[in-house]
C-alpha cells in the first residue's frame, strides 16, 4: 500500500521500496528525455525530442490544472515516469463515456532493466490504489495504452484494470482500460 508522506508517495514491494515523488523539470529533464528516446518508450510515447522540448513539455504539465507529472524510484533509483490526471478533464473525455472524477494514469518504466519483469503491473495497482484512496469521490481509474503495446496492455489487466474498448485517438488506436473502485 502507498502511503503519502511530505515529499512522496511510498510502498513497499518484493523487489524494493517504491517512491513516487512530482517532477523537477529542472532536475530531471535531461534524465525524462533520455527514457522518451530510448527507441522502446519512443515507439508509443511519440516523445522523443530534445531535452529542452521535455523540459517544456514537464513545465507545461506542471502549469496545468489537470495533470501532475512523477518520477518512480526503486530503492532510491529512479526507474519510472507517470503522469496522473483527471480524464474527465483531459481531451481523452471527448472519446469515451467519461464519468465525474475519471482519475487517469500514464506510465514509462525508463531503463530496459526494469522492463519485462512484471514490475509495470505491480507499480500500476499501487499507484491507482493511491489514486483512488486520495480522491475519495473518484470512482475509477483509466488509461489508454496504445492497442499495439501488448505489454503495457497485460500489465494494466494484471493490475486489476479491464479493456473496456479500442478508441480511435488522433495519434493513436489506444486500448481504453478501466479499474473500478470495486476491482
Amino acid at each position: 500500500m502507498i502511503r503519502q508522506s511530505t515529499a512522496a508517495a511510498e510502498v513497499r514491494l518484493p523487489a524494493g521500496t517504491f517512491t513516487l515523488r512530482p517532477v523537477d523539470p529542472a532536475t530531471d529533464a535531461a534524465l525524462v528525455h533520455t527514457w522518451m528516446n530510448d527507441p522502446e518508450v519512443a515507439r508509443f510515447w511519440d516523445m522523443a525530442q530534445p531535452v529542452d522540448h521535455i523540459g517544456a513539455y514537464l513545465r507545461g504539465q506542471i502549469a496545468g490544472t489537470r495533470s501532475t507529472p512523477y518520477l518512480g524510484h526503486l530503492d532510491g533509483t529512479p526507474m519510472s515516469y507517470w503522469e496522473l490526471y483527471r480524464a474527465d478533464l483531459d481531451p481523452l473525455a471527448d472519446h469515451y463515456p467519461a464519468e465525474p472524477r475519471d482519475a487517469g494514469v500514464h506510465l514509462l518504466l525508463g531503463p530496459a532493466a526494469h522492463r519485462g519483469r512484471g514490475l509495470g503491473a505491480v507499480l500500476l495497482r499501487a499507484v491507482s490504489d493511491w489514486q483512488l484512496r486520495t480522491d475519495p469521490y473518484a470512482r475509477r481509474v483509466v488509461a489508454e495504452p496504445d492497442i499495439r503495446n501488448i505489454r503495457s496492455v497485460r500489465a494494466f489487466e494484471r493490475a486489476g484494470f479491464r479493456m473496456s474498448s479500442r478508441l480511435d485517438l488522433p495519434d493513436k488506436c489506444a486500448a481504453l482500460m478501466v479499474r473500478h473502485r470495486t476491482d
